[in-house]
């Protein structure tokens, strides 16, 4: 105790604003439940497994902290599993995540000797608890960034109930034996509240739900509510309304007047069909999306080094699958776990490592990679007896908290508990992992997946203009009318029209299969470029532009566009087999530069830029004069807007009619300080595409900050860029940036991200990774050898090169 009372100097009462770390470590995954519970330093508030707290004294000297302990209550074999009601986990009704009663003891503990302390004692100072008591209160710091309990958004009222126009055709809606009014569908039916159409609703991915009627009715009415019948009871807040515009569930406050308008008695009828959320919740509670996931096989459980699952964090897969594949690439295991210790992670680690990616990267390595966490999850039963039936116990896993929450501090979508886009996540932890990496491209495992893009554009004058960006995706277009099975799907589509007619569902689906070659021969094929400014003309004109690659990756991901958008911008995926063989070779993609006998545009960018800076188009002018806008504020949109036109003129002078510098001369000085005053951040954007900075600065401020419409205008104006050298001669460029891999094109298969759902914002997503010459499945915390991996169903696959 006199020991503890020479060292309170070092103890601190956490303030409300303070970050309390106290569920999990911040170097590793170990937490209270671990064989030696978890060390929280009273000065710092982080939290360390028994392995790490001697590195966190020997770093900051800090000796007195409190040790946790939980040791998990006997499990009653007849516990009853509740159905749940909500898609929601930890809360009344929703999934029961059957999370064992622990036992919580606490230990003062001095070190370097480990002198223990009971707590709770009078005897302990005042201080030390009054530290832990708000400790023990606080709300952990790892569990603020992850909500422990998650629901479904509630419903928003619809802008359209309110005013909602209804027709008065005569239309009396029965209470029963309803049917399409366009085919013989009598389920899946939705009553639109406008005109009192009853029609199916959308056909599923699976072949399985409607035939899009309800839809296409709103397409071409533009009538907004449909309620699903079958759904109306007299809980009207329980029915399910759709908003085409709005393209949601809602809430519809007038439902039981837009109802009695055609006659339907709500308070009589029953329940009959599942609403929208309820589909979901089965969906989710069944996970019977068979053929991705290969449910209903007895499949074998892996454990070990490398087979370590993680845990869902609630709509985390899109993540989980990412990471799972990202630590099967060679450059992330050597930077983060083979050639970096935890222990120099923690060394070279800011004051609080919970907010460094680095370390954050190198602790979820060590968990993946090191088998350490990868063991079966023992359940212990009243008698104290554990289970040995390993080969059907799933692991715990790992939660990768912590680095959810460093990774998505500057992304506020991935920071919500939302299902996200896979292929987004991955190039956003690819940015980030670059710069986090910055000066030392040694270091960046990131660059394995980094290539370069050439781009020839090619004007009716025979003469070309090249350009470079750099990209970590091939994104493909699947071309379905390469399907290599037509006649299936010719007979499938007659034979679905016939069952139709007949009011009956068709029992097996054929879909469109396409081979991959035919959708990387997409890439490069001729694409039209209309306003293109030629430079040998002197004017727009369309353009030809090929592409192909300049450096071949270590690991080439392709993503397929399986989410399109129809008429009206209506979402839809595609519902197609893509036959993806094992080994590609994509060595007659590579861009050769500049050949012998074809000549580079002018280069006319310095004149160009001379001009257009100093010189308003006089045409531009004078229509914008005409249409009232002052002639000084005119030539100000023209020069701004580099000459481009006068939609582009107007809508620059629209954006800054009340700048204060709108009156002001032209001059210089003006202008440069107008193109210099764009998103610097954007600018890097464009930069990192490997555009120059002052083309980036000029585009961004001509497209308005908008940089998707930055990027096309630049491939439309080649002559504002600079030329890069390429030999003439030479059959191979050089390489645009020397820390960027590049070899041989071939490659096999190692990885597939597969989606289920409708959307890349819902469902599932699941990886497979090829290791130790077996397919593995990776489903969240489920790891188990796979014994038909759904190579046509991915929606990014990964290839690692083939050395020669």
């Amino acid at each position: 105790m006199e020991l503890l009372r020479a060292h309170l100097s070092r103890v601190r009462i956490p303030e409300p604003t303070n970050r309390v770390y106290k569920n999990e470590c911040c170097i590793s995954f170990e937490t209270p439940r671990s064989e030696g519970g978890l060390f929280v330093d009273l000065s710092s508030f982080l939290a360390f497994g028994k392995e790490y707290v001697m590195w966190n004294y020997e770093k900051t000297g800090n000796p007195v902290y409190l040790h946790i302990r939980q040791r998990k209550k006997p499990v009653s074999e007849d516990r009853p599993l509740k159905k749940p009601t909500l898609l929601a986990i930890g809360v009344e009704g929703g999934f029961d995540g059957q999370e064992p009663e622990y036992e919580e003891t606490y230990n003062i503990i001095i070190l370097p000797d480990y002198i223990s302390l009971p707590f709770p004692s009078v005897e302990l100072p005042e201080k030390v608890r009054f530290a832990v008591d708000a400790i023990l209160l606080a709300e952990g710091a790892e569990r603020k960034q992850q909500l422990a309990a998650w629901t479904a958004e509630k419903k928003k009222t619809s802008a359209y109930a309110l005013d909602l126009p209804q027709i008065n055709n005569g239309v009396i809606i029965p209470p029963s034996g309803w049917k399409c009014c366009k085919c013989d569908k009598t389920d899946n039916l939705w009553l639109n509240l406008t005109d009192g159409m009853i029609l199916c609703g959308r056909s599923n991915w699976d072949g399985t739900g409607g035939n899009n009627h309800a839809i296409e009715h709103y397409l071409e009415k533009n009538y907004p509510l449909a309620v699903k019948l079958g759904t109306i009871t007299a809980d009207l807040e329980a029915a399910d309304v759709f908003s085409y515009p709005e393209d949601d569930s809602v809430e519809d406050p007038l439902l039981a007047q837009h109802l009695a308008f055609f006659g339907i008695d709500f308070s009589s009828l029953q329940k009959t069909e599942m609403t929208t959320a309820e589909r979901e919740l089965d969906q989710n509670t069944n996970f019977d999306w068979n053929r991705i996931q290969e449910s209903g096989k007895d499949m074998v459980l892996l454990f070990g080094p490398g087979y370590t699952g993680l845990a869902n964090l609630g709509n985390s897969c899109y993540m989980a699958s990412i990471m799972q594949v990202v630590f099967s690439a060679h450059s992330f295991i050597s930077r983060y776990y083979r050639e970096h210790s935890l222990k120099a992670a923690f060394d070279l680690a800011p004051a609080d490592p919970t907010l460094d990616l680095n370390t954050q990267l190198t602790k979820l390595g060590h968990g993946l990679l090191s088998g350490k966490y990868s063991i079966p999850a023992v359940e212990v039963d009243v008698k104290g007896n554990c289970s040995d039936d390993t080969l059907n116990v799933k692991q715990e896993g790992i939660s990768p908290r912590m680095f959810k929450s460093v990774i998505a501090a500057s992304h506020p979508e991935f920071s919500s508990m939302r299902q996200q886009d896979a292929l987004e996540f991955f190039l956003h932890f690819l940015d980030q992992v670059e710069q986090a990496n910055a000066g030392r491209s040694d270091y960046d495992p990131s660059r394995c997946f980094k290539f370069f893009i050439e781009e020839r554009l090619e004007c009716p004058s025979g003469k070309v203009a090249y350009n470079k960006r750099a990209d970590y995706i091939l994104s493909l277009n699947i071309p379905l009318h390469e399907a290599i099975n037509k006649e299936q799907l010719d007979a499938f589509n007659k034979l679905k029209n016939d069952k139709m007619l007949e009011g009956q569902e068709i029992e097996e689906i054929v879909r469109p299969r396409v081979p991959l070659e035919a959708c990387l021969a997409t890439f490069s094929a001729p694409e039209e470029v209309h306003g293109f400014y030629s430079t040998a003309l002197k004017g727009k004109t369309t353009a030809i532009k090929t592409a192909g690659l300049t450096t071949f990756p270590d690991y080439l991901v392709l993503h397929m566009r399986k989410f399109v958008m129809e008429e009206g911008w209506v979402p839809k995926k595609l519902d197609v087999y893509i036959d993806v063989p094992d080994v590609i070779d994509i060595t007659n993609m590579r861009s050769k530069g500049l050949q012998s006998g074809e000549e580079l545009l002018p280069d006319t960018a310095a004149e160009t830029s001379e001009t257009t800076i100093f010189n308003a188009n006089e045409d531009i002018v004078s229509k914008l004069v005409d249409m009232g806008f002052n002639s000084l504020h005119c030539k100000k949109a023209a020069i701004n807007t580099s000459n481009a036109g006068v939609e582009e003129a107007m809508t620059w002078l629209l954006s800054h009619m009340d700048d204060p510098d709108i009156n002001d001369p032209i001059s210089n000085e003006s202008l440069d300080a107008d193109f210099s005053s764009v998103d610097e951040s954007s600018v890097a954007t464009l930069i990192s595409f490997g555009f120059q900075e002052h083309v980036a600065r000029k585009a961004l401020k001509i497209s308005g900050g908008n940089i998707e419409k930055a990027t096309d205008w630049i491939f439309t104006h080649p002559e504002e860029t600079d030329p890069v050298p390429t030999e003439a001669t030479s059959s191979t460029p050089m390489a645009v940036d020397p820390g960027v891999p590049d070899g041989s094109g071939r490659y096999k298969l190692m990885a597939i991200v597969s989606h289920m759902g409708t959307s890349t914002h819902c469902g599932h997503y699941v990886a497979h990774v090829l290791k130790d010459g077996r397919w593995a499945i990776f489903n969240d915390r489920k790891v188990a050898v796979s014994l038909n991996p759904p190579k046509d169903m991915g929606y990014l696959y990964f290839f690692e090169r083939i050395s020669s």
